[in-house]
């Protein structure tokens, strides 16, 4: 399905962002803002607009005299992030369970069937949003929303690390048997399972990123 972008800044956006998700700018790298203009035929007002947002979302870091550049990967940021989401989501989850239908776990089951397909047409730039909105839509029954936010903002923030262990440590299989079974256990109101699936699925992935960027990998 073709994409149709609402502003030039929008569409940097996203191009910059899936350079950065699937390593093609890899940490440290200089964002030079002619360069990224002309390579992307625009002007340099929507790199500029494009790299502040990215910035906000962790990818992008603007120091003095040095301009932009990818953010380094950081392992002890990551044990955070990770942590932070085992607690929060993994209670929103025993909150949410019992609040939803036959109907709810249908409609997941179709959340999932369009992150596995973005998974098949390679479509990076989507597979962090998706994989969020299919975690967000199992944990809607606990009817918290300002835990939910909470939970969208650390997962924006791990969006890169979460692609990249899809990307490069096999996760797309790995992550597609654990989704379809927290699913099932969720279906069957198996609450203490799915929690302790849901924590495993957080920080396997985790730790399987630190692991490559210890030997060198990332």
């Amino acid at each position: 399905m073709k994409i149709t972008y609402k502003t030039r800044t929008q569409f940097v956006v996203d191009a910059i962002r899936e350079k950065i998700l699937s390593g093609e700018l890899t940490a440290g790298q200089p964002l030079r803002q002619a360069a990224l203009a002309e390579e992307l035929d625009v002007s340099r007002i929507p790199v500029r607009e494009a790299l502040l947002q990215l910035e906000a979302e962790g990818l992008v870091k603007f120091q003095a005299h040095k301009g932009a550049t990818v953010t380094e990967l950081d392992a002890d940021y990551l044990d955070e992030l990770c942590d932070m989401r085992v607690l929060l989501e993994t209670d929103l989850l025993a909150r949410s369970v019992p609040n939803m239908t036959a109907a709810d776990f249908d409609e997941a089951e179709l959340q999932l069937a369009a992150l596995e397909q973005a998974f098949a047409d390679g479509s990076i730039n989507q597979w962090a949003e998706l994989n969020t909105r299919f975690h967000l839509f199992l944990y809607k029954g606990a009817r918290r929303p300002q835990t939910m936010d909470i939970v969208g903002n650390l997962n924006k923030n791990a969006d890169r690390y979460i692609s990249l262990h899809l990307l490069l440590a096999d996760g797309i299989k790995k992550s597609g048997g654990e989704h379809r079974q927290l699913i099932d256990l969720c279906r069957h109101g198996q609450i203490e399972q799915a929690c302790s699936l849901l924590k495993h699925h957080i920080l396997s992935a985790g730790n399987e990123i630190k692991a490559m960027m210890r030997d060198g990998s990332i």
